[in-house]
This record gives C-alpha cells, sequence and structure tokens, in this order.
C-alpha cells in the first residue's frame, strides 16, 4: 500500500516523501509542476504528472496505488497574492480538496491529511494560539484553508456509515524554513528565508519591514519551523491514522515562544558569514505585533518537537540554496 502525497514536487511536500520513504509508507507524487521541482523528485518514488483537479486521474493514482491515504500538501499558498486571485486561489484550495476527497470516495480511500496553515486565524490578537482560536481568515488563501478543513469535517460525518469512513486530520503550520536535505531548498518569492538569501547572494541589503512594533526588539514575532519536523509530523499523522488510532481534528505545529525577525537577521549573519544591518522599510499593512502558536497536543499525539535552534534553521537552508547553485 501507498501514501499519495499531492504536491510532493514541492518545497514542503518533497520532504513529506523523503520522510515517508525513510518510514517505509511507499510515497507516490502528483504533481502539475506548477511550483514543484523535478529534481525534488527522488529517484525511485512513482511521480503522476498532472493537476489535483483532473478527478479521473486522482482517482486513477489512488486505485493504481493501492492507496492507504492521502496527504494533501498541493495548493496555491500565496496568501497576498490570493487577494487579487482570489478565483484561482479558490479552484485550486478548494476545488482542488473537493475532487481528492471525491475520489477518495469513489475508491474507498479513506485516510487524509491535510496541510493546513496558520492563516486560518487571520490576525488572532492573543499571545499564543491554541488549537480553539477563534478562526479569523484575512485573506482567500486563509479562507480556502478554512473551507478545506470544513469540507473534511463534514464528509467524515457524511460517510460516517459507511464502508470507508473518512479518517482525518489537518495540520495547521506557520513558518516553515530550513532543509532536511541538501537537494531540496524552499523557492518561494515571497517566504522570509529564500527573500534574505536571494537578496545575500545578489550582494544586496535585506530589509525589514518595520521595527516599531510592540514587542522586545520592535520587530514582528512568528512561528519559525523546521520543515524536517513539518514532515515528520505528517508522517506520525499518516501512520495514526492508518492504525485506527484517536486523533484530534487539527493541530497547531507551533514553537510556542516564537522568533522576532530580527533574531533571524542576526543568525543570518552568523551563520553565513556576510555582515550587514538589515535596511528598515515600512510597515506592511495589517502585519500584527505577534503571532505563536503552542504545539502542546501535537507533541502529545505525533512526537512534535522542535529539534532544530535558529541557527541550525538558517544553515541547513542556506547550505541547500547554495548547493542548486
Amino acid at each position: 500500500m501507498s501514501w499519495i502525497v499531492t504536491g510532493g514536487a514541492g518545497y514542503i511536500g518533497a520532504h513529506v516523501v523523503r520522510a515517508l520513504a525513510t518510514a517505509g509508507l511507499s510515497p507516490v507524487i502528483i504533481d502539475d509542476l506548477s511550483s514543484g521541482q523535478t529534481s525534488f523528485i527522488p529517484e525511485g518514488v512513482p511521480f503522476v504528472n498532472g493537476t489535483i483537479l483532473d478527478r479521473e486521474l486522482v482517482e486513477k493514482t489512488l486505485r493504481d496505488h493501492n492507496a492507504e491515504g492521502v496527504i494533501h500538501v498541493a495548493g496555491f499558498k500565496y496568501a497576498g497574492v490570493s487577494v487579487q486571485r482570489p478565483l484561482h486561489t479558490y479552484a485550486q484550495n478548494v476545488d482542488g480538496t473537493r475532487v481528492i476527497l471525491e475520489a477518495m470516495e469513489a475508491a474507498g480511500v479513506r485516510n487524509i491529511v491535510f496541510s493546513s496553515s496558520a492563516a486560518v486565524f487571520g490576525t488572532p490578537g492573543v499571545a499564543l494560539v491554541v488549537e480553539e482560536t477563534a478562526k479569523k481568515p484575512a485573506s482567500p488563501y486563509g479562507e480556502s484553508k478554512l473551507i478545506g478543513e470544513w469540507m473534511l469535517r463534514d464528509q467524515a460525518t457524511a460517510t460516517a456509515d459507511s464502508e470507508a469512513p473518512l479518517r482525518h486530520t489537518s495540520l495547521r503550520y506557520f513558518n516553515v524554513v530550513g532543509s532536511a536535505d541538501p537537494t531540496v531548498y524552499d523557492v518561494s518569492p515571497h517566504n522570509l528565508f529564500p527573500i534574505v538569501f536571494e537578496a545575500l547572494l545578489a550582494g544586496k541589503t535585506p530589509r525589514i519591514n518595520g521595527d516599531d512594533y510592540d514587542t522586545e526588539d520592535g520587530t514582528n514575532v512568528r512561528d519559525y519551523v523546521h520543515v524536517g519536523d513539518i514532515a515528520a509530523a505528517h508522517v506520525e499523522a499518516a501512520k495514526r491514522l492508518a492504525s485506527g488510532a484517536s486523533i484530534e481534528a487539527a493541530y497547531n505545529l507551533g514553537s510556542g515562544d516564537g522568533l522576532s525577525v530580527k533574531q533571524i537577521m542576526d543568525a543570518m549573519v552568523r551563520v553565513t558569514g556576510i555582515d550587514f544591518t538589515p535596511e528598515i522599510g515600512p510597515r506592511r499593512a495589517g502585519d500584527p505585533d505577534r503571532i505563536v502558536a503552542t504545539g502542546e497536543l501535537a507533541a502529545r499525539d505525533l512526537d512534535w518537537k522542535m529539534r532544530y535552534s535558529v541557527d541550525e534553521m538558517v544553515r541547513t537552508g542556506w547550505d541547500a540554496r547554495r548547493n542548486a547553485g
């Protein structure tokens, strides 16, 4: 039996694929390569080139590979851009998830791990986010992820008395960074780490958006979590679903304390050996002072822990990016 990984040629998905293979869980990738990279696909892992919007293709892949479950990582992940492209965001993230659930029901596949997002909370206004914190997404991206969680919940209810009742969990994570494989790196033009890496490689000075937030050093504070830890949590969730063990509908994969942008920049200087003083730009509209989540539930059920220091997060990401040339 296998686990189908949608978006398995992307930065996070490729790490999930490697973690599944290490655990002996036979990954199979579906990816349309809209943001994924063929170079991220490990040798020997089956790869289906196509979109998750193709119901026939998804169902055929589930059947052909005797799927035990799906780890659904694919999606349009750019919160800011989603404001300009809401219909595209909903097509990829809402319709895509619906198609996957339809194909799973038709093929009798009952387990799904859904890669959700901290964007479901919007600007929560609390010091520490927990799973029950009010959901107030501030972008079409966050809304699409919350709708995805609702669809899983409703489909589980609808299939509860069927031969293949849906078992599911949603993993909400925040700023995913670093690398657990020297051949895989973050290619997003919108994330802090690759923005800083590209600036440094081009001989430019990285920028901080605002230094007057209500935080200890004036820069905003976020959860930064290592992609290797994120991948490991997906595997633990898949194993828990397959075993029939009890599982929560959603888990926050948070650090519990967070890091400021200045702390990240200081680590960039230490690790890269490139001495720079970041430029200070204006605040971005709507950026809250602090968003940090607890990971206590995930620690209890999914062996979630922060295994990397901030310097190790930077070092692994920097080495993987430079390795790419």
